[in-house]
């Protein structure tokens, strides 16, 4: 079954164009938000039980500190020398752990996955 996404602006369109080639139920804040700040966003996403993929720090903050509800987040961390890496590495994520995306905030770099388990 396909997951859901909402892709944040931060990212390039490059991720979104990948993950709805893999089939991925996928909206880009870039066509349908676009400018919203990120607790808008973070709505969103929340109201459409949609899996949040960024690479804005802040939304580390607005589900922590902020303890803003979401279905999941998966930060991606990836230097300009690996981002030839980042869509194949997110798809194999998305591959390996797609039952356990939801409820998680997933923090993805280079050779790293970290989990962490969202606020209630």
């Amino acid at each position: 079954m396909p997951l859901r996404f909402l892709v944040d602006e931060s990212c390039d369109y490059i991720v979104v164009q990948a993950l709805r080639q893999a089939g991925h139920d996928v909206l880009a804040v870039v066509e349908s938000l676009r400018g919203a700040e990120d607790q808008k966003v973070a709505e969103y996403a929340w109201r459409e039980k949609r899996i949040v993929i960024t690479e804005d720090k802040d939304f580390g903050r607005l589900v922590y500190a902020q303890r803003q509800a979401q279905t999941g987040v998966v930060l991606v961390r990836f230097p300009a020398s690996r981002r030839a890496d980042l869509c194949p590495a997110l798809l194999s994520l998305i591959q390996r752990y797609e039952n356990q995306l939801a409820g998680t905030f997933v923090v993805l770099q280079p050779e790293r996955v970290r989990f962490r388990k969202l606020p209630e």
